[in-house]
């Protein structure tokens, strides 16, 4: 009898623990994908920032190109538009400095632009996705803004990472443990 009332208790408890072991679920997995993506290709764009000389800032393969201190600075300013856009707010005061700037300005304000951006996608929520939001350029939802974020982020690493290899260097994500 006591065999059949454990069992059956342990019956109805087994679920219980078992959810206990289970990661919760996020109630907000497209913002939190955003944020992971973000700050994985972050980790990859200021790495690729510290590790570019000062003296290559001003590479590009061709006239048509950015250089890398244009990228830089392109992508602080689109961090910050985009971002604030998100956050449903004005773009905070920052440094923004221009494309021939010194290496130290243009890799800070990059890195507070990916600070900034953090910040507002652990804020986000999925609930006001469908809104719509004035990115600057263009006007949409507040989840395209997300995906516009997310897709300048890899097209830029794709470029920085192609950047290094024709000057020699090894990008972040090529590196042992990158990915």
């Amino acid at each position: 009898m006591k065999r059949t009332i454990l069992g059956g208790l342990a019956a109805l408890l087994l679920p219980a623990a078992l959810a206990a072991q289970q990661p919760a679920a996020s109630s907000k997995p497209v913002t939190d994908a955003a944020g992971r993506m973000s700050k994985h290709f972050g980790q990859l764009l200021t790495s690729a920032a510290d590790e570019v000389p000062a003296d290559k800032l001003g590479y590009k393969p061709t006239d048509a190109q950015m250089t890398f201190g244009h990228i830089w600075s392109h992508l602080t300013e689109a961090n910050y538009g985009i971002c604030s856009a998100i956050a449903g707010t004005a773009a905070p005061d920052h440094a923004q400095p221009k494309p021939d700037a010194a290496k130290d300005a243009l890799v800070a304000a990059l890195k507070a632009s990916f600070t900034y951006c953090d910040q507002t996608l652990a804020a986000a929520d999925d609930g006001h996705l469908g809104e719509t939001v004035d990115m600057g350029f263009m006007k949409g939802s507040r989840a395209m803004a997300l995906f516009i974020y997310v897709e300048d982020l890899a097209d830029h690493y794709s470029q920085v990472a192609n950047y290094m290899r024709l000057n020699g260097m090894l990008p972040p994500s090529a590196k042992r443990g990158g990915e």
